[in-house]
Order: C-alpha cells, then sequence, then structure tokens
C-alpha cells in the first residue's frame, strides 16, 4: 500500500498527515498492470498464429529505430536527434513505458545544437486531433476546406480533457452547440478559440444520404453507399436499407444558414423530430432505423440525431467499438485485422477476427479510452519487430504481423518532420500546427498548401511518391530558403566538429541512425573535397537526406 503525505499548516504547528491509498483509485484501463496483460494477449495470439502458420517473426528492431517509430506515431515527427540519443543509451527497461506516458501527456523536448527548450503542449491532443481529422474527413469540398482547422481545435480540446472516444463522437452527431459551435451567436470568436465540427458536416454536403454514408464508414465500419442506388450483388445491405439509415440525417441541412461573408454559420433551430425520407426516383417514404434493423425507441424531447449517436456508441453495439479498434490497428501497422491485402479475385486474405473482437471487448471495457489501446499496441512484441528487409517481403509477413510493415508518412507527419530535420524546435514555433485564429490567413511556412499536395489515400504500407510530389521536395521554395539560412549547418561548418562528427549529426537529425562505413566514406569525400564550400556541402547533404525514401517512411 503506498501513502501520500500532506504538510497540513496551523497558526503555531505544522503537522504531516499521511493518507494511505490504494492501487484501486486508478481506473483499470490506465493501470499498467491492464495493459501489460492486453499486450501480452496479443502477442500469445500471434505466436499461436505463427506456429499455426509454421513461420518465425523477425527479431526486435535496434532502439533508434524503434524511438524514431514511436516518436513518429505518437508525436508526429522525426525525434531531435539529442533525445534519440538518450532513448538509445538509457539503459532503463522501463524506459518504453516512461516515454509513452510522455508521449500521451505534456511533453518537453530539448533542443537541436542550443540550450534551448520547448514544450509540445498536449502532445496526444495535437497530434491525434490531426489523425482523427484525417479519418474523419476523407475527402474535403471547397465548402468546408477553411473550417478544416477549426475541426482539427474541435478535436484537440476534447482529446486535451481525455474524453472518451464515445461522447466525442456523441457530441459530433448529436445536434446543437456541441456540433454547432461556430453556428452560435457568439461566433467568431468562440469557434476560433473552442473550435467547431462543422467541416464534417459541411464535406457531406450537409445531404442525408452523403452524412450516412460518411457515418457508417467512419464509425461503424460498414461501407453502406454501394446500397445507395441500386441492390449490390454483394452488399450486405439493401437500397432500403440505406435509405432507412439515411432518414437520420433528414433535415441537417435546414440547421445551417447561410454562408455570411464573414464565414460565419447562423445556425436555425435543429429539427429534432424529422424521421423520415423519401427514397429517390420513388413514392416510397421509409422511417429511420439502425442497422440491424431495429425499430428506435423514440423519445418526444429526443432529436432524432441524438438517438442515432446513442445508439452508436453503446457498448452493445456490434459495430463501432470494431470499426475504432481496426481504424487504430490500421494507423499502428498500416494493415487492417479484417480488410483484405489483395483483390477479391485472389485467395482469400488471412484476417484475425477473434484479436478484433479482444481488442473491441477490452476497448468498450476501458470506457472507449484510446490512450489504453495506444499503449496496449506500443508495448506488443508485434509492434516493436523490425522491418528488416533481409530476404524478399510477402503478404503474409503483414498480414501474420512477423515483422513490422514499412509505413508511408502521413502528409502531416511529412511536412512536421521536414521542420524538425530543417530548422529544429525554432521551426516549429511558426508552422507546426494549423493557425485558428484567423481563418482567413494561409498557414505559414505554406505548410497548408503541402498538405495539399500530398493528400492521398493509399493504404500505408503501400504508400507512393508521384512525381509531382517529388519534384516539390526537390525545388520547393521554402526549404530551399531555410537550407540556405540555416544556423545549424553554419553551427556543423565551424571548426568545433570533426569531419566524422559533422557527417553523424547530419544523419542522426534526419535519419536518426548512425551512418554505415560506406556512407561515411563517400559523404568524407563529398565534403572536405578540396576547394569546396563546407557551408554549402553541408545544405546539399541535408537536402538529399530529407528526399531520400528513407525520410519519407515509417519503418
Amino acid at each position: 500500500m503506498s501513502r501520500q503525505i500532506f504538510i497540513v499548516a496551523a497558526t503555531s504547528a505544522v503537522w504531516l498527515l499521511i493518507v494511505p491509498t490504494t492501487p484501486a483509485q486508478t481506473p483499470f484501463w490506465k493501470s499498467k498492470t491492464r495493459v501489460a496483460a492486453l499486450a501480452k494477449q496479443i502477442d500469445d495470439y500471434f505466436a499461436a498464429v505463427h506456429a499455426e502458420a509454421g513461420v518465425s517473426p523477425v527479431g526486435a528492431a535496434d532502439p533508434g529505430t524503434f524511438f524514431r517509430r514511436l516518436h513518429i506515431d505518437l508525436a508526429g515527427l522525426i525525434p531531435e536527434y539529442t533525445v534519440s540519443r538518450g532513448y538509445v543509451e538509457d539503459g532503463d527497461p522501463e524506459k518504453l513505458w516512461g516515454w509513452t506516458e510522455r508521449f500521451l501527456s505534456d511533453h518537453t523536448f530539448g533542443s537541436t545544437l542550443g540550450s534551448q527548450s520547448r514544450k509540445l503542449e498536449k502532445t496526444f491532443g495535437r497530434h491525434f486531433a490531426a489523425v482523427l481529422r484525417a479519418h474523419w474527413l476523407q475527402s474535403v469540398n471547397q465548402q468546408a476546406s477553411p473550417y478544416v482547422p477549426q475541426l482539427e481545435l474541435w478535436l484537440r480540446r476534447r482529446l486535451d480533457k481525455e474524453m472518451g472516444y464515445d461522447q466525442l463522437v456523441r457530441d459530433l452527431l448529436a445536434p446543437g452547440r456541441e456540433s454547432y459551435d461556430i453556428g452560435s451567436p457568439r461566433s467568431p470568436r468562440a469557434a476560433q478559440s473552442e473550435g467547431s465540427a462543422i467541416a464534417f458536416y459541411l464535406a457531406a454536403e450537409s445531404k442525408a444520404e452523403n452524412l450516412a454514408a460518411a457515418v457508417s464508414r467512419v464509425f461503424l465500419g460498414v461501407k453502406l453507399e454501394c446500397a445507395q442506388c441500386h441492390a449490390h450483388p454483394f452488399a450486405k445491405w439493401t437500397k432500403e436499407e440505406f435509405w432507412q439509415f439515411a432518414a437520420f440525417f433528414t433535415g441537417t441541412g435546414a440547421t445551417f444558414g447561410r454562408m455570411d461573408i464573414d464565414d460565419t454559420v447562423r445556425q436555425n433551430a435543429p429539427v429534432l423530430a424529422q424521421r423520415d425520407i423519401l427514397i429517390p426516383g420513388t413514392n416510397k417514404r421509409v422511417r429511420a432505423r439502425f442497422l440491424t434493423g431495429e425499430e428506435p425507441q423514440w423519445r418526444d424531447d429526443v432529436a432524432t440525431r441524438t438517438v442515432l449517436a446513442e445508439w452508436i456508441t453503446d457498448r452493445k453495439n456490434p459495430y463501432f467499438a470494431k470499426a475504432t479498434v481496426d481504424f487504430l490497428w490500421q494507423y499502428f501497422f498500416g494493415v487492417s485485422l479484417l480488410e483484405p491485402i489483395l483483390e477479391p479475385s485472389d485467395d482469400s486474405p488471412i484476417t484475425h477476427p477473434k484479436l478484433l473482437d479482444l481488442l473491441a471487448e477490452q476497448f468498450s471495457a476501458s470506457n472507449f479510452d484510446l490512450k489504453f489501446l495506444i499503449r496496449a499496441i506500443v508495448h506488443t512484441q508485434a509492434y516493436q519487430r523490425s522491418s528488416g528487409n533481409e530476404g524478399q517481403v510477402t503478404r503474409d509477413d503483414y498480414v501474420l504481423h512477423t515483422r513490422m510493415p514499412v509505413r508511408g508518412l502521413s502528409p502531416e507527419q511529412l511536412y512536421d518532420s521536414i521542420i524538425e530535420a530543417v530548422l529544429g524546435p525554432k521551426g516549429h514555433e511558426e508552422t507546426m500546427y494549423p493557425i485558428v485564429n484567423n481563418m482567413q490567413r494561409p498557414v505559414p511556412g505554406s505548410r497548408a498548401e503541402f498538405l495539399s499536395k500530398f493528400a492521398n489515400h493509399d493504404k500505408r504500407h503501400e504508400t507512393q511518391t508521384s512525381i509531382l510530389q517529388a519534384l516539390y521536395l526537390m525545388n520547393n521554395k521554402f526549404l530551399a530558403d531555410r537550407i540556405r539560412d540555416n544556423e545549424n549547418l553554419a553551427r556543423l561548418a565551424s571548426a568545433a566538429y570533426t569531419p566524422r562528427e559533422r557527417v553523424r549529426t547530419m544523419f542522426l537529425l534526419v535519419l536518426s541512425r548512425e551512418p554505415r562505413p560506406e556512407e561515411y566514406d563517400r559523404l568524407l569525400a563529398f565534403l572536405h573535397a578540396e576547394g569546396a564550400d563546407l557551408r554549402q556541402r553541408l545544405g546539399d547533404l541535408l537536402w538529399a537526406l530529407v528526399n531520400t525514401a528513407e525520410f519519407r517512411l515509417n519503418h
């Protein structure tokens, strides 16, 4: 039993008050023991799968590679090289737990090549707001685009409060000020400080059929749109069932007023009781029903979408927890637990429905705590495995999780990692996250332009860089200007560093690893060739490393 000690002061004396505490005060989903138990269940599951398939997994990734992976996944960018070296050289067997907790709470980084430090307040909320926003808005139209940063802020505010994912989704779907902050009379200032979820609705053009397809896909893992227009021979859902689900969103567009000059959306009174919809091209009206076929238990004083939100996030819902678990698994591994890896004409893929059931059950029991799942995943052997390319990589390597899939960085991760590699901590003060206090002003450093050029919907383990994207990375003025006027490179070019230290530092800054012997040999000759401008050559090396495939991948 542990104890907490409080100092109690009176006018003429001081007492020590010792209050015993018990482990029961910590919810089980935040318990290290529970996290470790779930991580072991996952590893035991894959051990059985490997034994049955007659395969052996690769070993663990080296500490430097693993920490880069962890840093990108949890903080959204490559680590500073001093922090990375600190992790590698730390012999504490509990360092993974400690660093995971730092990433999931307030987190302080040291600076690169200097004595300054910066604090990324609530790293988890900042980064995973972008992750969820990308998941929720898989396409963005011109109407929704100005409000995307406000959606990230809306998400961040809730993640910072450690809100359960179920409550977060209820806030999004249920009509009212939680969903339409910018529609309230106190707009636009309220939206600038608190954010708004209106982008989700504007991206679907506030149409019932588009919202039904988006909500079913994102929160239930059901691709319902195939049944929108006709009976699909391979779809589980009928056309009528699609429109029954769409009926929950009838009248959504009516809750929004006109778009004013100042980009404020005026909200009318939400439509509470519209519960049916006319199927286009027919004279048939259908009433709202859940995808399970159940008739909702309507309440006169409760809005239609509120009833839907309660059903979606109910622990008994057979879809919600599984869809969320699979989304998180795909984020960390780039591979779904259910979706086929190959085309339908190929052999049926190996899937893991039992593991999905286990994780969904644990996620529900944790009050839909995203951090509980994240903690468990990063503590598994499956997540910590090497992605080493010894031998040919096959489909089964990824499906059976015998090695870690190599994943492409998201546009946000790539941009923020470039800023870290080129500018270090100083660069993030202006460019790391979207500016939301003035929606008409572009983000400094062309972040918005960069994200628009690198947006893609490839599978994470099959991501490709287009020719236009490669040319943009090689030739964009933002990168060239900051390499030219770079304080870090000026320091490296000084006499305080030996030739080998310069090469080593560049690799640790950009790729978070030591150079290989052949890289040392080639680059020492390049940097210190007779008559070469050392400062310019260091800039060329930085540019070359940022443009490597290794930099653009999480491995």
